[in-house]
Formats: C-alpha cells, sequence, structure tokens
C-alpha cells in the first residue's frame, strides 16, 4: 500500500530562510530549466541526499510541481526513488530525495563486459514490480525510459531504481488525455490524442525489453513527425543479426505483454552486439520528454544514428496488456 495521504499541507512542507543551515552542499549531480540536483550531507544526522532546488517563478508555481510532490508523497517502494522531506523558502522549493548513486541503467550494461537475455528478466522484473505497485495506488508514470531507470548504489546486485515523475498522474476514473513522454516509449494512442489509460506505461516497458536485448529501438525515423506516424502504424520486427541470439520467449515478450520468461531466457552472452548497439544509437543524443495538449511536435532528429533498417514488417501490434508479474520470472 501507499503511504498514509495527510490533507494538511503545513503538515510536510518545511519552512526555511536559508537552506545551507540544514545542509552541507557537495556537489552538482545535474541541472535542468527551473531546477538543479545537488549531492548534500544534512547536518544534523550527516546522511546523504539529493536535494532538487526549484526556483519559484510563474512557470514553476503550478499543478505540474504540486502534483509531482503529491505523488511522490504517496507512494513508498524498494524500487521507486523515495522523497524524504520538502522544504520551501520565499525564493525556492526543495525536494529532498533519496541518494541513487549506481548510474544509469545504460551504463551499467555498457561496464559489464558479460551480459545475457537473463540479466534484461532481472532488470524487467523490478520495474514490472514497481510499476504494478504505483498502478495499485492510482499512479501511471508517463515517462518510462531507460534515462529514468538508475541503479541505487554502484554493488553489482544493486536495485534497479524508477526515477523522475515529473510527467506522472494521479488516475481520475482511470482515463486521461494529455499528450505526454518521451519520442519512442510513447504509445500509440496518446500520439492519437485520444482518451487513455495506464497501459501507456507498460507499452513503454515494452520498448525499454525491445532495448534491453538487442541496443537499439523497436521504430525509429529521422524526424518526430515520421516517429509517431511509425509507432502508431505499430510495425515492429527482430532484424537478423542483432536477435539471432534471443529466444523465442524474449521475442515475443516484449511490445506485446513485456514479460520475459525467466525458465527460458538464455544465459548466453549478447555483450557484443547490443553493447555496440547502445553505444551508436544512444550515446550521441538522448530523447527528450515532451508535453503537449494539441499537437505533437515535429523537431528533427539528431541524424547519423546508425540505425538497422530493413524493408519487412510484422503483424501490427493489437494490444499491450497489463501483465506485471510472471511467478517464473526469476
Amino acid at each position: 500500500m501507499g503511504r498514509k495521504e495527510e490533507d494538511d499541507s503545513s503538515s510536510w512542507k518545511k519552512q526555511t530562510s536559508n537552506i545551507r543551515k540544514n545542509f552541507i552542499f557537495m556537489e552538482a549531480l545535474g541541472s535542468g530549466a527551473f531546477s538543479e540536483v545537488f549531492l548534500v550531507k544534512q547536518r544534523s544526522t550527516g546522511k546523504l541526499f539529493a536535494l532538487k532546488c526549484i526556483k519559484k517563478s510563474p512557470l514553476t508555481r503550478d499543478s505540474s510541481l504540486e502534483n509531482e510532490i503529491a505523488v511522490l508523497k504517496k507512494i513508498k517502494h524498494e524500487n521507486i526513488v523515495t522523497l524524504e522531506d520538502i522544504y520551501e523558502s520565499t525564493t525556492h522549493f526543495y525536494l529532498v530525495m533519496q541518494l541513487v548513486s549506481g548510474g544509469e541503467l545504460f551504463d551499467r550494461i555498457l561496464e559489464r563486459g558479460v551480459y545475457t537475455e537473463k540479466d534484461a528478466s532481472l532488470v524487467i522484473h523490478q520495474v514490472l514490480t514497481a510499476v504494478k505497485y504505483l498502478h495499485e495506488n492510482g499512479i501511471v508514470h508517463r515517462d518510462l525510459k531507460p534515462e529514468n531507470l538508475l541503479y541505487l548504489t554502484p554493488e553489482e546486485n544493486s536495485k534497479i531504481m524508477i526515477t523522475d515523475f515529473g510527467l506522472s498522474k494521479m488516475e481520475q476514473n482511470g482515463i486521461m488525455s494529455t499528450a505526454c513522454g518521451t519520442p519512442g516509449y510513447v504509445a500509440p494512442e496518446v500520439l492519437t490524442q485520444k482518451p487513455y489509460s495506464k497501459a501507456v506505461d507498460c507499452w513503454s516497458i515494452g520498448v525499454i525489453t525491445y532495448i534491453l536485448l538487442c541496443g537499439y529501438p523497436p521504430f525509429y525515423e529521422e524526424t518526430e513527425s515520421k516517429l509517431f506516424e511509425k509507432i502508431k502504424e505499430g510495425y515492429y520486427e527482430f532484424e537478423s543479426p542483432f536477435w539471432d541470439d534471443i529466444s523465442e520467449s524474449g521475442k515475443a515478450q516484449t511490445l506485446e505483454s513485456t514479460l520475459i520468461n525467466g525458465n527460458t531466457a538464455l544465459h548466453r552472452d549478447i555483450y557484443p552486439s547490443v553493447s555496440a548497439q547502445i553505444q551508436k544509437n544512444f550515446a550521441k543524443s538522448k530523447w527528450r520528454s515532451f508535453q503537449l495538449r494539441s499537437s505533437c511536435s515535429s523537431e528533427k532528429w539528431k541524424s547519423g544514428t546508425g540505425l538497422p533498417t530493413s524493408s519487412k514488417v510484422r503483424a501490427p501490434l493489437s494490444t499491450h496488456q497489463l501483465l506485471y508479474i510472471n511467478p517464473i520470472m526469476v
């Protein structure tokens, strides 16, 4: 179950005149258009956290920030980054987040040296467990992608963590309509500007699963407009030689149901092929998130992705089923 909700915002939002009285700033971890993230040490306990500093402005004092805070306050799961505390000053909001220090999913794969279909199944199992928890608590992430899957620690057996709830949504009657997500991972029904459900998260996990098994995305085009059309058509395939060493179970359980059968997932090393494709297709640029209400952007992709080409197509996808946990997927 999720956290017990608190109705009075004053009970969880702490006022501060100087956040540096509470935390020692150690180093910058990242920055965005309206926020910066720092590695900090809490003065009272000596514990390390990631502190997201959001500058107040007409653009940040809207429902999106309040929504992100409301979502994070509601959830508590071992594979989801935790919101530990919230501070507010006259100039900023400060979100005290659990420190996730193990790096991004793709970076970890590249560092491994050996990587198998079984390794991919273990990652997806954790993601599915966490998303099942979110959906049971009425929350849809809406921006699942490899960049938002981080390892908790640098340890080899570290847990995977879902992060970045900036586009997440608490369901109202199970239907949403805002077009948002990241090109390449967004579900067809989002692009058609029609009401959609939590199933969009399952589609994104299916795309991630596909990439984890071959190193490149199932849908790829040089412009967003062409990419979106291909996603809406729902055609994808398993090109040779990239899928030659993947089990039939792995092929069957990508975008169609997002499950890899743990008993049939192969232990054959697919690192050389997958790592080469990841470096070729994802190192040069990263798809950005978008949030649109009326139409989709046609911003051009960076060229030279080196993605495989083929004229063959599969049968179109009919559904992306809400299948979360396979008891034998371990």
